[in-house]
C-alpha cells in the first residue's frame, strides 16, 4: 500500500513512486489526495480536520496502485489541499487571506479564488472559512517554493524522462468529484478533461475513453470538468508531452459517507489499471515499447 513508506518520505510534501528510470510514457499526478495534517496546520483552522478533509480527492492516491504496476511512474501530493492547492497557479491568492496581502501584481483573480478555492482554500461549502485570521506572507512563500514548485517540478522531470526514453510523454492527472445527483439519469460517471481539445492529442484522449466505455462507465469531455492549472501547466502536445484530467464520482468507489473505500473500490482502481495501459499503448504500440528496450 502507498501509506508504508519510509520516515523521510512520510515527512516529505510528496512522494514519486514507480520505476526509478522511465518504463512507461505514462505518468500519473494525484495532487488531491493528501492526508498529512500538521498540527500547525489544525491549529490554524476554525474547522475540524473531518471538515477539511471534505476537500480531499479522498484515497485517490490508493485507487492508482495498480497502475504502477504498468510501468508507470506517479507523483502523489501527501501534504492536503487545505495547506496548499497542487492544481492551482501559485498567483492564485486572495489578498484578504494574506497577511500583509501581496501586491496587486503578484496576484492572479480567478473564479476559484473569488469563490475561496484559491492556492490556499479560504472556505469549505456547508461549512464557512477555514482560518481563524490571515495567514502570513512568509507562511505562503514557504508553502510555494517548498510544496508547490518542487511537485511541478518532479512532474515535468518524470515527463521529461519518459519522452526521452519512449519519444511521447502522457501526464493523467487524477481527481475524484462529489457524487452527481443524477447520475442514475444517465449523467456521466468519468469526465475527462484537455481544456477544450488543447492538451492531448485527439487519439490519445479517444483510448482513454474508450478504455472506460468498455468497462461499462458512462463518460464526458470537459463538462463539467474542463481540467485545471496542471493540466494547462504540463500539456503541451506540441513538444509531444500530452496531458488529461481525469474525475471519477466518488460514490463509485467510497462507501455511502464518502469516507472509507466502498464495495467498488478495487473496480475503479482497475478502471484507472486500463486507462493507463490504453494510453500507453495507443501512444507506444507494444512492439516500439519492446524496440526501445
Amino acid at each position: 500500500m502507498i501509506d508504508r513508506q519510509t520516515d523521510t518520505e512520510r515527512d516529505a510534501p510528496f512522494v514519486r513512486l514507480g520505476p526509478p528510470a522511465a518504463a512507461s510514457p505514462v505518468v500519473l499526478s494525484v495532487p488531491h489526495a493528501g492526508r498529512d495534517y500538521s498540527p500547525l496546520l489544525l491549529d490554524a483552522s476554525r474547522l475540524t480536520r473531518r471538515q477539511l478533509e471534505s476537500l480531499e480527492d479522498r484515497y485517490v492516491d490508493r485507487l492508482v496502485e495498480p497502475a504502477l504496476g504498468t510501468g508507470a511512474a506517479a507523483i502523489i501530493a501527501r501534504r492536503p489541499r487545505a495547506e496548499i492547492d497542487l492544481n492551482r497557479d501559485e498567483r492564485e491568492v486572495d489578498p484578504a487571506l494574506i497577511n500583509p496581502p501581496p501586491p496587486a501584481r503578484a496576484v492572479l483573480p480567478t473564479a476559484r479564488t473569488r469563490g475561496g478555492l484559491g492556492l490556499i482554500p479560504a472556505r469549505v461549502a456547508g461549512a464557512g472559512p477555514i482560518w481563524h485570521r490571515p495567514i502570513d506572507g512568509s507562511e505562503l512563500h514557504r508553502r510555494i517554493t517548498r510544496i508547490h514548485r518542487p511537485y511541478h517540478a518532479a512532474l515535468a522531470e518524470a515527463l521529461e524522462s519518459a519522452r526521452d526514453r519512449f519519444g511521447v510523454a502522457i501526464l493523467i492527472d487524477c481527481h475524484s468529484m462529489p457524487p452527481r445527483i443524477e447520475r442514475k439519469g444517465g449523467q456521466a460517471e468519468i469526465i475527462f478533461g484537455d481544456l477544450h481539445g488543447t492538451t492531448i492529442a485527439e487519439d490519445l484522449l479517444a483510448a482513454a475513453v474508450q478504455a472506460a466505455r468498455l468497462a461499462g462507465f458512462r463518460t464526458a469531455c470537459n463538462a463539467p470538468y474542463a481540467g485545471g492549472y496542471i493540466t494547462a501547466r504540463h500539456g503541451r502536445p506540441a513538444s509531444r508531452v500530452h496531458a488529461v484530467q481525469i474525475e471519477i464520482d466518488r460514490s463509485l468507489y467510497l462507501c455511502r459517507h464518502l469516507r472509507t473505500p466502498g464495495d467498488g473500490f478495487d473496480r475503479i482502481a482497475d478502471l484507472l489499471m486500463r486507462i493507463t495501459m490504453a494510453i500507453a499503448d495507443r501512444a507506444v504500440p507494444p512492439h516500439n515499447a519492446i524496440a526501445a528496450e
